[in-house]
């Protein structure tokens, strides 16, 4: 079992919550962390249809079995609970209490500012981190050769397409799924259950639709026109089906810093998919080999490294805030993240070679802005420090120089 970077965050918040939510999406491994974390919790999983039914019908008969605390999955499918879990917290002083799972961030949101506001803290768990996946490998190696301590031998390089392709949900690398069976599963899951369980929509063909449309979509500025015209519903059932892939932690968005100096900025937010597996499943990418030779190769790779920034953000507690620059003049800075009151620029190529042209971006919004400093993140192996102090790194050292 591979320690999950949230491990940390979720121990802190249990010495300072009498509640703690874990959220993200499904299969991400909510369950599997709040079991390591709290082993000797009562473990009790609302997608039982019996446990469900008696939460549902008597809540106060389901908790009173758990007055010290337990674990409860999947809580927002029966979320009335919520008013009976107030009265429990209230009357104790006993911190770490419950531990409530929930794929859907949407149902926890809307119950828990009703209910349990200040007695709960959140935490975001998406699926692994490139870390954690390189541990993953670690631990799958030293269990095959039987040995009883930590393997010296460095995890199996993942070459950038092949991550990219599986992307990052832990069953992809526990169980050694193949994601091209696994994501299909993944996505008819998600429509027929999660989905139904946010906003009932009437043609789930439509929807597919739209999905497959939005990966398509991966790095660019979120148009709910556009999207309308080629799905063939209007720009309100786009804009709420786009919440339900936000809640359900499908996508999310990059929102713009608004910072002008004195230009007509672009104030869109652009969307990313929580995991490339999933995009690539969508846009009917199959092989490595098929993703370097696509032409959404480029959109997916920016995609996956904004996706390590998130988790980064998330696993610490969301420490500081990202978003991308653009001006109507086509300036345009992928991320900007903002932390401790300064913002540091990034531009993210997919190429493995060098140009002096990946970093024009930087130069000329830190022209703009008065200071000196920015990352280039490639796929390429040379590092160096540029004359004007910008830092040309391999993306795979982002989670060491957010720390």
């Amino acid at each position: 079992m591979v320690k999950r970077e949230a491990e940390k965050l979720l121990r802190s918040y249990a010495k300072q919550f009498r509640a703690i939510a874990i959220v993200g999406p499904r299969q991400s491994g909510k369950t599997t962390l709040a079991k390591m974390v709290f082993p000797k919790k009562p473990y009790v999983s609302l997608e039982n249809p019996d446990e469900r039914r008696l939460a549902q019908e008597d809540p106060r008969s389901f908790l009173a079995r758990y007055k010290s605390g337990c674990i409860i999955d999947e809580v927002q499918r029966v979320p009335e609970i919520f008013n009976y879990l107030q009265q429990i917290l209230d009357e104790s002083s006993k911190d770490g209490q419950f531990v409530l799972t929930g794929s859907n961030n949407f149902l926890m949101q809307a119950s828990i500012t009703q209910s349990l506001a200040g007695r709960i803290g959140f935490i975001d768990l998406l699926p692994l981190t490139l870390n954690e996946i390189s541990a993953t490998q670690t631990s799958e190696r030293v269990a095959s050769n039987n040995k009883l301590k930590e393997s010296s031998t460095p995890p199996r390089y993942i070459n950038t397409d092949e991550l990219i392709l599986s992307g990052c949900y832990p069953e992809i690398y526990d169980k050694n799924r193949d994601p091209r069976i696994w994501y299909p599963a993944y996505i008819r899951t998600y429509i027929e259950r999660d989905v139904k369980q946010i906003r009932n929509i009437e043609s789930t063909l439509h929807f597919h639709r739209f999905l497959k449309l939005c990966a398509g979509r991966c790095g660019q500025q979120w148009s709910a026109s556009a999207l309308s015209n080629e799905c063939g519903v209007d720009v309100r059932t786009i804009n709420a089906w786009l919440s339900v892939l936000v809640s359900s932690y499908i996508v999310f968005l990059l929102p713009p810093h608004y910072k002008s100096f004195n230009k007509r900025i672009v104030k869109t937010p652009k969307l990313y998919f929580t995991d490339t597996g999933l995009a690539c499943s969508l846009l009917g990418i199959k092989t490595a080999s098929e993703l370097s030779n696509s032409h959404f190769r480029g959109a997916l790779f920016e995609n996956f490294v904004l996706g390590e920034i998130n988790k980064e953000r998330t696993n610490k507690g969301n420490p500081f805030e990202f978003y991308y620059w653009r001006e109507n003049n086509g300036l345009e800075v992928d991320v900007l993240i903002e932390k401790a009151g300064e913002m540091l620029p990034i531009e993210i190529k997919s190429a493995q070679t060098y140009t002096d042209t990946f970093i024009k971006s930087i130069r000329q919004y830190n022209k703009l802005s008065g200071q000196s400093k920015g990352i280039l993140l490639y796929d390429g192996q040379q590092e160096w420090t540029s004359p004007e102090q910008l830092a040309i790194v391999n993306w795979r050292k982002i989670a060491g120089l957010l720390v």
